[in-house]
């Protein structure tokens, strides 16, 4: 490969990809597609092949290019060919490249000029070159011959704006100097794609071709039909010259030569020639480089922002240091035994954003699933007063009783006590559980050593099962001693005088005023199925009615629903949706809102819906229960039909409801203190003062701070990383300094361009616009130390004599662009 400029650039990029890849990620260059675009036989192959630096393309007259050409330089140790459609053949001779594109492009268009738009795909690989793609493509023709279908304008055009039209595409728009340039289809195309001219670079093709006595110094000097790149001439070898093996080193000194001694050249020779669109062409590659680093610095920062701490920690880490472990695990228990408390007491360093946890979920099993499992226990009312009248029945044995039995009260109460160990073992189980899951949240943190994290994983969850024992044996001897006495004096019980006064009255709802007892967002379901599906609202709960609203602000009340005769029914979750569901539903078959006879209420897990019927609980709003009674349903109906037994029944609910109520209310209070005393506050003890004792009692204790093989790796690929991550912006900043950036050249006048352009001839072959646009300005490069160019006039200089009209004098020339680290002399 010939590339000289290519090969300044090969070292920075690899510079770049070897520091990327020492980070195990891709640079992400995206180096810039490069197409040649021109008519038939203007040289475009020529071009490709000059910038490449090899003979490798298909030459001769006519349309020689027939089928896109994608040609992809890799950066590789060897140098080969290798073609998609003939996988694993490699070509060492580029000659027999040249036959197998010929061969392969007669193989789908025939052998009589067809074309086709299927590429041919050609990898190069080779240490001398970047990984670019180069586009050759068919050149336009407007007269179909041989095979060629008779659209072959459009066809060809089409296929070329397929490259062009990427933004990542820089464009060559090759021309012949022979040729009329306003008339140049590659221009034209190039302006189609391209209308700021950001990405087009004018090639003007067989400058030793021209009629002798004529130039085309005014294109070259981008003063006629400028474009804001400008144009670049280059001298191509003739088919002669091919034919006789002359090589392109041979082929660029030749070219050299002839700018040099052309009398309408030589001034601007050092901006011309292959080796100056070499050039230019590489710089706009460093110029793609640079506007990339910037992102790849930002993504570099911060990543290394993010692996700086734990570098720090990991520098100079010695993990087999016997110190080093006493002092890290007493460390990590001290930070385990802090993490367990803050997610009991709250204040945790990392809040769940997703569910309740720790202290929180312990918060609500005390005050919501607790009261919901001893509330459950109160709606059975047929079965409660069935056992109440067998109880007095029972009593009075054969003898009809004339007065209510106190000993029948006592047994149902009993009885009713008895029945609350189900839910007080329940809340027990329900806070050891999430204990114990907080505990292995607490000990993700000591992921690193694992033997440490089971052994304290075990100790503590050992620990938190002896309590457990511990408080359910409290909590059993707690409703043991509400058997033991049944205290009739209590000051909230109402006695048997009032129970008596009240039984036609008292209710078996709790009486709590219209206070507030939950508000909270609910779905529901079933209302707004016309209007597209369910709908969100605030609900408010008070111990009289339901409402909800429009928002949580309580401004706009959509309905008050009361909660008289209200139920409460379970409603299987569909398996189309993700939520919970549940139905309030008007005992006395009445509407519960508008024409619904049921309102079904949607949350979004089980915990919020057992959440929701705790509070309906509390304000009286029972689950519905279908049961058979059977036989025991006629006998009650039997009971009730005695006005004596029904009295007698009513006095013992009352009685039963008081002294339990205040049951309830001394369990309720009991049992979150129970918990907290014997289980909670003494496991938060035990972490703080016994368990880093019982950690060294029980073995190594070196053995115990052993890394896992994953933390072991995970050090080094942190320390190797960062090392890799600041060495790679270290290359950025190098490259950053080193290289330069050329701006943009500002913006011309290019409405020649457009369709509506008028133009007259030129004795020379080349298009004079009737108005001349403004000169381009100079390009913004680095200083340069230049000559003014001298100014040819039809007296001193015969180069000039053929122009019958030229430019006028107060137009300046354009300065030619200028090249790093070259100067104008």
């Amino acid at each position: 490969m010939g590339n000289r400029g290519m090969e300044e650039l090969i070292p920075l990029v690899n510079r770049l990809q070897d520091a990327f890849s020492a980070i195990g990620q891709n640079c992400d260059l995206d180096l810039p597609q490069i197409a040649v675009v021109g008519g038939q036989s203007a040289g475009k192959s020529s071009v490709l092949e000059n910038f490449v630096g090899r003979d490798f393309l298909p030459r001769g007259s006519g349309i020689v290019t027939r089928r896109p050409l994608v040609l992809q330089l890799i950066s590789s140790a060897s140098e080969h060919a290798e073609f998609l459609h003939c996988k694993g053949k490699k070509f060492t001779d580029f000659d027999d490249v040249r036959r197998e594109i010929e061969a392969e492009t007669d193989r789908v268009t025939g052998t009589n000029k067809g074309i086709s738009s299927i590429p041919i795909n050609l990898r190069v690989f080779s240490p001398n070159v970047l990984n670019l793609t180069l586009i050759d493509l068919p050149g336009i023709t407007k007269v179909p011959v041989g095979d060629q279908p008779a659209d072959i304008e459009y066809q060809i055009r089409d296929m070329i704006m397929q490259f062009i039209c990427k933004e990542n595409c820089l464009i060559l728009a090759v021309t012949p100097a022979n040729m009329d340039l306003a008339n140049s289809d590659a221009l034209k195309l190039a302006k189609d794609v391209d209308p700021q001219g950001h990405r087009t670079i004018g090639v003007i093709t067989k400058l030793d071709l021209v009629d002798k006595g004529t130039d085309v110094r005014d294109v070259l000097e981008n003063r006629l039909l400028p474009l804001r790149r400008g144009y670049i001439g280059v001298v191509n070898r003739s088919q002669k010259d091919i034919e006789g093996k002359k090589d392109i080193s041979a082929a660029l000194a030749a070219e050299k030569r002839f700018f040099k001694s052309h009398p309408a050249y030589r001034h601007m020779a050092d901006y011309m020639g292959t080796p100056y669109l070499q050039r230019l062409l590489n710089q706009q590659l460093t110029n793609h480089i640079r506007d990339t680093l910037p992102a790849l610095r930002s993504r570099l920062q911060a990543q290394l922002l993010s692996l700086d701490k734990e570098a720090e920690e990991y520098k100079g880490l010695n993990p087999d240091d016997p110190s080093r472990k006493t002092k890290a695990l007493m460390q990590l228990i001290q930070h385990f035994g802090l993490d367990f408390e803050k997610r009991i007491e709250g204040s945790g360093d990392q809040v769940d954003t997703v569910q309740l946890s720790g202290g929180a979920k312990i918060n609500r099993i005390f005050h919501e699933r607790f009261p919901f499992e001893l509330v459950k226990m109160e709606f059975d009312e047929k079965e409660l007063r069935r056992e109440i009248s067998y109880a007095i029945k029972n009593i009075h044995g054969i003898r009809t009783g004339l007065f209510t039995p106190d000993m029948a009260f006592e047994a149902i109460v009993k009885k009713q006590i008895v029945k609350l160990k189900g839910p007080c073992l329940k809340c027990v189980d329900m806070v050891i559980q999430e204990l114990i899951n907080t505990v292995q949240q607490c000990t993700n943190k000591l992921e690193s050593f694992p033997k440490l994290r089971e052994e304290t994983e075990r100790i503590v969850t050992t620990h938190i099962r002896e309590r457990e024992s511990q408080t359910k044996d409290q909590v059993l001897l707690s409703l043991e001693i509400q058997l033991s006495y049944i205290n009739t004096n209590h000051e909230d019980f109402i006695g048997f005088a009032n129970a008596q006064q009240k039984t036609s009255q008292l209710s078996n709802k709790p009486s709590a005023g219209n206070q507030v007892i939950r508000k909270g967002w609910v779905i529901i379901n079933n209302i707004s199925l016309i209007k597209g599906g369910s709908k969100e609202y605030w609900f408010v709960l008070t111990a009289e009615s339901l409402s909800w609203f429009k928002d949580d602000e309580e401004k706009e009340k959509k309905y008050m629903l009361p909660l008289d005769n209200l139920k409460v029914r379970d409603i299987e979750k569909s398996f189309m949706s993700s939520k919970h569901v549940f139905a309030i539903f008007n005992t006395e078959q009445r509407n519960v809102y508008k024409d619904y006879r049921h309102l079904e209420l949607a949350c979004d897990t089980q915990d919020d819906v057992d959440s929701w019927k705790a509070s309906l609980l509390r304000a009286g709003v029972y689950p519905e229960k279908t049961t058979a009674d059977g036989d025991g349903s006629s006998q009650t109906e039997s009971f009730s039909m005695d006005p004596q037994l029904e009295r007698q029944v009513e006095t013992i609910r009352n009685l039963v409801d008081s002294y339990m109520s205040i049951v309830y209310k001394s369990i309720r209070d009991l049992m979150p203190k129970t918990i907290m005393h014997l289980v909670i506050n003494n496991v938060e003890e035990f972490i703080h003062s016994e368990l880093l004792a019982q950690l060294y009692s029980s073995g190594d204790q070196y053995s115990l701070m052993d890394e896992s093989p994953e933390q072991a790796l995970r050090r080094e690929e942190v320390l190797r990383t960062h090392a890799a991550l600041k060495e790679a912006l270290n290359i950025i900043t190098d490259i950053s300094t080193t290289t330069i950036s050329t701006p943009l050249p500002p913006p011309v006048d290019n409405s020649w361009l457009s369709s509506g352009s008028l133009h007259r001839r030129s004795p020379k072959g080349y298009s004079v616009p009737k108005k001349h646009p403004a000169p381009a300005a100079p390009s913004q490069h680095v200083r340069l130390e230049a000559q003014p160019l001298p100014v040819y006039n039809n007296k001193d200089n015969t180069n000039t004599t053929s122009h019958p009209k030229r430019v006028p004098p107060s137009v300046p020339r354009r300065q030619p662009p200028a090249v790093p680290t070259q100067h104008t002399h």
